[in-house]
């Protein structure tokens, strides 16, 4: 190999220790991309750089992100996740696992709005596991439905992940959106499959709402009340994701018509005061920092590692496994794996994706069912133990009653279930791109 060869391994060796000894992300990108492309190149490596870090915070898409952000965290402030989830119990009538269910549905619909793991497992951990501990539903059981539901935010449309992979890939974020639609409602499915299934075979686990409190609240109410409480929201979420799929708007006027739409729901809701608006901007800004600051330090890593021929290294390593293309994405399915035990989402995307990225163009490997294959992957990574994001955040806001083995065993079998997703979606690609195909993206 050569020198440069030698520098890139050097390049990914000497980042992840620097991450080992708890440097943040950003800087661990910038410093280990400026340190060992300066021992290869000089300062002439990074003649180039001002360019990039230009072209990062001058591109347009990137207003989508503190505005989705935005709508995502006025909804989870709004506390409307708590009463919907009441009302799911409700609608679910005597059907065991309800409220379990209750919460699958309200995950989709965060994930729909905030697109954030962290603010949907946090949000749902505060609001929900105390009352299903509080009605009698197994520990376990409930905090991996609120883990997995929790980071369906990671595929779910409008996802922070999806408009960052459509940059890196270079891909259209309506034709992303259409294609994670189905994949998404999959996870979601075979989330439900199995709660009505432990329902039935483990009744004990999951008992209904009290047919009392049910008898206490009349159709008549209860529809009103699924009216008031899903309703705005739904519609909020169907007229920001339908405005980008049906080609209406770019995510850029999208979200902030989401925006605008998630303040209007939450004072028709009334709960807008200065002290959550405030709130809210806070959050946002937080998060739409951190986000840019490890786009624009990425550019460093990215540049050093192509610079140093890192490209080169990486199809010389696929050159030796054996089974062609179908086990390069196996290769880089269980990198992203593993690597989610360790990194955010957004690290990942920006530090594998783009180094396997090029291998597969030139096999004609369809990018957009790459996309989703790589979405999904990331979702799962979030709910393994011992290491899982989800697992960290849920542990932080549990009530003391929860042990971390109560965590650990209860998301295992959605890890399953996520694994099959993954299956399904590579065994049929249609699940990807039929939608995009349909509307004619």
């Amino acid at each position: 190999m050569s020198v440069n060869e030698w520098l890139a391994i050097g390049l990914l060796v000497g980042f992840f220790i620097l991450l080992m000894a708890g440097v943040p992300v950003g800087i661990t990108l910038a410093a280990s991309g400026f340190i060992f492309g300066f021992m290869g190149f000089g300062e002439s490596l990074f003649n180039l750089l001002p360019a990039r870090i230009y072209g990062v915070v001058a591109n347009y898409q990137w207003l989508a992100i503190p505005l989705f952000v935005f709508m995502g965290v006025m909804l989870e402030k709004s506390r409307l996740a708590e009463d919907l989830l009441d009302v799911i119990g409700h609608l679910a009538g005597g059907l065991r696992g309800g409220m379990a269910l209750g919460i699958i549905g309200v995950g989709v619909l965060m994930g729909a709005t905030t697109g954030i793991v962290g603010a949907t497992v946090i949000t749902l951990g505060l609001l929900t596991l105390p009352t299903l501990l509080r009605r009698g539903y197994d520990p376990g059981i409930s905090c991996g439905a609120i883990c997995a539901s929790g980071t369906l935010g990671q595929i779910i449309p409008p996802s922070l992940v999806l408009i960052l992979l459509s940059d890196i890939m270079q891909l259209s974020v309506g034709t992303l959106f259409a294609a994670a639609v189905m994949p998404g409602l999959l996870l979601a499915a075979l989330y439900c499959m199995y709660i009505v299934i432990v329902g039935m075979l483990r009744p004990d686990s999951m008992p209904p709402v009290p047919q009392a409190e049910r008898d206490a609240v009349s159709r008549g109410q209860l529809w009103l009340r699924v009216l008031k409480v899903a309703l705005p929201p739904l519609c909020l979420v169907a007229a920001v994701l339908g405005s980008i799929i049906g080609g209406v708007a770019a995510p850029t006027e999208a979200a902030s018509m989401g925006a605008l739409g998630a303040i209007l729901v939450v004072a028709l809701a009334g709960r807008l005061s200065l002290a959550v608006l405030k709130d809210v901007m806070q959050t946002t800004l937080r998060v739409s920092a951190m986000v840019l600051f490890i786009l624009v330090c990425a550019q460093v890593f990215s540049l050093a590692f192509r610079g140093l021929q890192g490209e080169v290294l990486i199809e010389d390593l696929f050159a030796f496994l054996p089974g062609g293309i179908n086990a390069d994405i196996f290769f880089l399915m269980a990198l992203i794996f593993v690597l989610g035990f360790f990194l955010e989402w957004i690290e990942i995307s920006y530090i594998a994706v783009p180094l396997f990225l090029p291998l597969f163009a030139a096999a004609g490997v369809d990018p957009v069912w790459l996309a989703m294959l790589i979405t999904v992957m990331l979702q799962t990574s979030f709910l393994t133990p011992p290491f899982g994001w989800a697992l960290f955040f849920l542990r932080g806001v549990a009530p003391p009653e929860i042990t971390t083995r109560h965590i650990y065993t209860g998301v295992l079998p959605f890890v399953l279930l996520q694994l099959l997703g993954a299956g399904l979606v590579f065994a049929f690609p249609a699940i990807a791109t039929w939608l995009p195909k349909a509307i004619g993206w």
